[in-house]
């Protein structure tokens, strides 16, 4: 049985180093013609990260799928044509104009879940297009994709298994925009769908749902219908979330990683289904349903009365990194903000770091101590290279 691809998102060059160990690929925007406008990563370091990917055995994929207008040709076609010199795997487009410079230039490309592709004849006419790949639409059901994926077994079918769900069609969304002039489709969606609204008759008096966040679909959890998605065929599962934050990524993309290989090493128990539901509990999420896999969601598939972050976990600042010594694997933390003791569980955040530890020793003035309070500047061994500025966190269980 074929082993699917896990393809992670990125938010910046840290979301890399949180997933390398689990993903077999991510997929990344630039700061252009992405469907996430705020990208950490620079159209300037575009070589430099795929190389990296590369380095870690993962392959890169960029997304140029947002709305291309006349004045945006030119700047896809220099954007795509940057992207072949750098080495990129392929683009993540859906654009007819930008898939035809893809093609010009003889670049593979992933056909985006933004062409709202849900059914046979499409996955069959762009795979006569020259696709390499297809993103199917998040509204098929496992019964539709397995249809299809029979009837088109010669291209690729990517579908996602995690993360936010958009109320409109594969995120074909003008809310954002017609009520604060913030383009879904050009990446800089202000999210309405999760804002309080009000249902009111033609008088203005308010009737059901009153202060319901009715429009807020939960994300997707996918986690314990692994196998099924496996024997579907499926080539790839994506991982939504390229503005989470990098422990998001790492847990997300650690729990399906375990998941795949334990279908596939015959170890797949109800046990780690439940160990991994409460790990994807812990990092940001909405609640978690099916989406439309089993069928179109009710009532289930909304979270009413939250919109936002219900995780189990949070994470809180404690400080900042002053000083690394390499040679000892050491570093100045200067607590600007909270205590920090010996055994916290910290997560250590920069443009380029990723690290999860727990606090074996902390020290002040070469004197080991078992607390450090706010305000000092202590000294902490850490497991892997820091740098300046880098930022120090805790993890505390939220209060329900």
């Amino acid at each position: 049985m074929k082993k699917p691809e896990l393809m992670s998102p990125i938010r910046d060059w840290a979301s890399l180093e949180a997933c390398k160990l689990y993903a077999n690929a991510v997929y990344f925007g630039v700061d252009e013609l992405s469907m996430r406008a705020a990208s950490g990563i620079k159209i300037t370091e575009l070589g430099s990260f795929i190389k990296k990917c590369h380095s870690y055995g993962i392959k890169a994929y960029l997304t140029v799928n947002s709305v291309v207008y006349n004045q945006d040709i030119q700047k896809a076609e220099k954007l795509l044509k940057k992207a072949k010199k750098e080495g990129i795997d392929a683009v993540i487009v859906w654009d007819p104009a930008v898939i035809q410079i893809a093609k010009k230039i003889k670049l593979p490309f992933i056909v985006s879940t933004q062409a709202n592709i849900s059914n046979y004849e499409a996955a069959i006419f762009y795979k006569k297009l020259g696709a390499k790949r297809i993103v199917l639409a998040r509204e098929m059901t496992l019964k539709q994709i397995k249809e299809l994926k029979k009837k088109v077994n010669k291209i690729e079918v990517e579908v996602f298994v995690h993360g936010a769900m958009c109320m409109a069609i594969s995120g074909r969304c003008i809310l954002s925009a017609y009520l604060y002039g913030k383009s879904a489709n050009c990446g800089s969606c202000a999210q309405p769908c999760r804002k309080e609204w009000m249902l009111s008759d033609e008088e203005g008096n308010a009737i059901s749902n009153e202060g319901k966040y009715f429009m807020s679909a939960k994300d997707l959890c996918m986690i314990e219908f692994i196998p099924e998605l496996i024997k579907a065929g499926i080539d790839s599962f994506k991982i939504e979330g390229r503005r989470r934050d990098p422990k998001y990524i790492e847990v997300v993309s650690r729990c399906y990683r375990e998941a795949i290989d334990a279908y596939l090493d015959k170890t797949f128990t109800d046990e780690k289904v439940k160990k991994w539901k409460e790990e994807l509990s812990s990092v940001y999420n909405r609640g978690f349903s099916t989406g439309f896999y089993f069928g179109t969601p009710g009532k289930e598939g909304i979270s009413y009365d939250k919109a936002d972050n219900v995780s189990s976990e949070k994470k809180i600042l404690v400080g900042y990194v002053t000083h690394y010594y390499p040679r000892v694997k050491s570093g100045s933390v200067i607590l600007n903000h909270l205590d920090l003791k010996v055994g916290d569980k910290i997560i250590v955040e920069g443009t380029n770091t990723y690290i999860e530890q727990v606090v074996e020793s902390i020290q002040v003035e070469n004197k080991n101590i078992q607390k450090g309070k706010k305000g000092e500047e202590v000294a902490i061994i850490f497991k892997d290279t820091v740098r300046k500025n880098d930022r120090i966190f805790i993890l505390q269980k939220r209060k329900v």
